[in-house]
Order: C-alpha cells, then structure tokens, then sequence
C-alpha cells in the first residue's frame, strides 16, 4: 500500500510541475496526397501529441485542432515577413484572423515570426525585429501576450565555433539584429528557437564526428567530447549544440533565455552520397531524443533543466524540392501508416506510433536473464497467458532458452492487452518490434493477428496475483511451481510487475 502511494505522490508532483519538458512534431505539407485536417487531427489524438506546430496559420487547421487541447504554435510565412515588418496594422490583422479568431478554442502558445530567416531570407533581415515586435503589439491589445509567445526559428548554423560549446558565439555581422531580439526574447519572456539537425552536423564534419556521437548512442568515456575551458563531458551533438547556443547567448550577456529545440530529426532515406540516411539510423536518433528529452537529463550546462524539442516531422514530403533525404524525414506516411516503429519502452505513449498490426513484444538485448524469467513466469502465472506452446514437444519449446520463450510471453500478453506502450515493459525488460520473431512452426500472437485468427483473450487484472495455474490451461506441474514462486518472491521484494 505503502509503494503505492508513494508511486501515486510521484505520478502528482509529475503532472503539478509548472514546466514538463515535451516532445512536440512539426507538420509540413508538401505531400501530393495531403490528409485532411481531420485526418491529421485524429493521428495526433492516436498518438497522444499533445504539441504541435505549424508551418503557416491553416485555417481548415486551426478549426480542425480546436477542442482538442493540443497546444499548437503558428507561423508567419516568411513570403509575408515583409509586409508586416514594415507595417504595424498588418500585423495586427494577421493576429486578429490567425490568432484572435480561433484562440481559446484552438490552443495556440506560440508565434513563429519567419523561419530561418538570418541564413535563408537575408534581405528580410532588418525588419524581423519590427515584425516580432508588431505582432507581440498586436497581442498585447488583445490581451493575449502572456497566453502566446512570440520567438523564431534560428538555424544553429549561426553559431560559429560551436565545439567547444564555452568558446562559441553568434556570428557577429548578425548582432545589429541577433542583440535587440535577444532584448525582446528577455523582456517579454520568451525563448530562443533553435534548429538542431545532428545529421547535418555529423555529414559536413568529413568523418571528424563519429555516427554514434550524433545519433545518441552511449559511449564509452574516453569516446566521450569534452570542453576543455569547463571540463563537462558531451555524448552527443544535440547537447553540445544547445549548449554552444547557451554560451553564445551568455557571450553577449543573456544568461536566462531558455531554448526551446523547433526542428530536430534524421532522414530514414537519401541518396547515393548520403549513406547514413536510414530506417534504422532515423528510427536510433528520434527514440533516444524522445527518450532524452522526456527523462529530463538536460545538457552538461544545465542539468535537470530539459530541452522541449518539435521533432521534424509527421509525414514524408514527397514533393519537397532537394534530395531524396529532403522528402524523408517523416514519422508516418500520408496514409497514417509509420515509416518505422519507435524504440519508446518506458517513455509513455506518446509517440509510440503503433498502428499497423505488425508490431511485436519481444526481450529487450542484454535483458538481465534472471529479471527475464521472473517476467516470463509472470505472464504465464497471473498474467493468464496461455504458455502450453512452450512445453517441451509443443511448436515454441525450441530453441530452449528463457530470451526465445520470453519472447513469445511477452508477445502474447502484448496483444492480449490490446497493443498497449506499457503492456509491453515487464519491469523494463521488454520493448516494441516490428520485426516477427515467428520461427519455424512457432506463430507469434501478432502474426496470427494480420491472418485475423488471434484468440479472443480476456484481459487480467494487472495486479493480480493470483497463481492457481490451473486455471490459465499450465499443462505442467514445472510452470505451476515457477509462478508460486515468482509471485512469492515479488511479495517478499515489493516488486510489482506491470
């Protein structure tokens, strides 16, 4: 009872925390099959993203992501940058139609003024300041200045010699612009908007960062980067960007902007020349950002202080100019169906984006052999799954081993429980697939599942603990004994499963 309401003090200090970092997706819509607003709303809600943000202000969007609770942060288009850094009345009409018309209904946090306009729209440069300003003016008179923020987007090309982070800086022909937007990010309490693409980075270094320092992987210490002015440790480019970022603001005397990441991600596909543009190295980077983010590490500059990032992006854009990798960096297709299904065992449901059928529970690799057959014996103890298959002479006793018999519990209970993120975790030992671990005779759950003759199970109780076997068709005396003593031991640890 006791652990209980301490894991229930924890869930509430969670959700009361003013600021929870959050992973957010941006939309693009250079598809030439683009779903309708409703469609994209109704993914979103699968997929339980809760933060958004748009490349202009759509107004079929707007109406479509009203009700819906999801924050939503919108763009001036930078072709209309222009017009209303010379003007304060058009900026004042484009917040009435995009922003006034919708808002509470809609829950737009944030303004976008322009994207990337220091690298790809110079010449807008010397009003961009006026056009931030107008439109926080504009929000001001209608009382909206302290429920929307006003920032933009800045490539993080920008920052000149960002390794070490301590010595970087901005570049300083962009000062006359860069110090009176810092002055206003300050004074209104906004944040700097960074746009941070480790794979950018790692394919212009000439082979000087290694792939698994962008894409998250762990390292080694003496692998590790380290700022030789502060002695922190860097392992991963995203860090070290958004501490360079961190530097060169504190280099021109802001030393309380926080930076909020707008555009991050990896390219599942590219050209010929660009060879690290994979599923596999996409799916790497997105989960450990994901999980990175969400888990609160922060940067060696600031830890425990997390970095909200906007992934890059929903969908593939299969009509954006560019290279090949230009149209790949999406999470799904423009039919909802995911590109590659995330690594996000123990990060929540959000992003999880499982909806295909052909997706499996199977032993995480290096999983702790014990902590795997105390999770194998609960799924078939009181997690009533039907584990006769794994008896020896049945279709999945071979190979003999607890990683291939886990494997099929694991999926088994998985979809059992209807494909849910956290009826895959078993004490953290288990993680999502999409490749089918079916060998031979042995049909997993979810392979049976795409031929629709899944068995219809009944879901258990989570907390159950009741090891009658029995009554879960354990055909042997072996299973019986196995689960006694797992649910005994979990009594005696305090542990609970799932």
């Amino acid at each position: 009872m006791a652990l209980h309401f301490l894991m229930l003090l924890l869930v509430v200090s969670v959700v009361a925390a003013e600021e929870e970092p959050f992973i957010g997706v941006n939309i693009g819509t250079d598809l030439s099959d683009m779903p309708h607003p409703t469609q994209v709303v109704a993914l979103l809600k699968a997929q339980k993203i809760q933060h958004v943000r748009l490349f202009d202000a759509d107004q079929a969007m707007l109406i479509a992501l009203a009700k819906t609770g999801i924050e939503v942060v919108v763009t001036v288009p930078n072709d209309e940058l222009l017009a209303i850094g010379q003007s304060n009345s058009t900026a004042a009409n484009w917040v009435s139609h995009n922003v006034v018309a919708h808002y509470p209904a809609t829950n737009i946090t944030a303004i976008c003024v322009g994207s990337e306009v220091l690298t790809t729209l110079p010449n807008a440069a010397k009003v961009l300041v006026n056009a931030i300003k107008y439109i926080h003016s504009a929000l001001v008179a209608s009382n909206l200045d302290r429920q929307v923020k006003v920032s933009t987007p800045l490539s993080s090309s920008i920052i000149l010699d960002s390794f070490p982070p301590s010595q970087a800086f901005f570049n300083r022909s962009l000062n006359s612009v860069l110090v009176p937007m810092l002055d206003f990010l300050q004074s209104s309490g906004s944040y700097l908007m960074l746009n941070v693409y480790p794979y950018y980075d790692y394919m212009q270094s000439n082979g000087v960062i290694p792939l698994d320092y962008a894409l998250f992987k762990p390292l080694p210490p003496n692998k590790e980067a380290v700022d030789s002015n502060t002695l922190l440790h860097y392992t991963n480019v995203f860090d070290a960007m958004v501490d360079a970022a961190y530097f060169a603001m504190a280099f021109l005397n802001y030393t309380n902007i926080p930076v909020v990441v707008t555009e991050s991600g990896w390219p599942s596909k590219g050209d010929s020349n660009e060879p690290d543009a994979t599923v596999d190295n996409a799916n790497t980077y997105n989960s450990n950002l994901i999980k990175h983010v969400l888990n609160k590490t922060g940067t060696p500059k600031h830890p425990g202080i997390a970095v909200s990032t906007y992934m890059y992006e929903l969908y593939n854009e299969d009509t954006k100019a560019g290279p090949l990798s230009e149209k790949n960096w999406g999470l799904f297709d423009s039919n909802g169906e995911p590109i590659y299904i995330l690594r996000l065992t123990g990060s929540g449901a959000t992003l999880a984006n499982d909806t295909s059928n052909s997706t499996f529970c199977i032993a995480k690799d290096g999983a702790d052999p014990k902590m795997l057959q105390a999770a194998l014996d609960w799924a078939c103890g009181p997690g009533k799954v039907e584990c006769s298959l794994l008896l020896q002479g049945q279709p999945c006793y071979e190979p003999d081993n607890v990683i291939a018999h886990a494997n099929y519990a694991f999926d088994s209970y998985y979809h059992k429980m209807g494909k849910t993120p956290d009826s895959c975790d078993f004490n953290g030992v288990a993680t999502i697939s999409s490749t089918d671990p079916s060998h031979g005779s042995c049909i997993f759950p979810g392979s049976l599942g795409k031929n629709g003759t899944l068995a219809n199970f009944t879901a258990p109780s989570m907390n159950s603990t009741n090891s009658d076997s029995s009554a879960y068709n354990l055909q042997k005396c072996e299973l019986r004994i196995r689960s006694l003593l797992m649910v005994l031991g979990f009594i005696l640890c305090g542990v609970v499963l799932l």
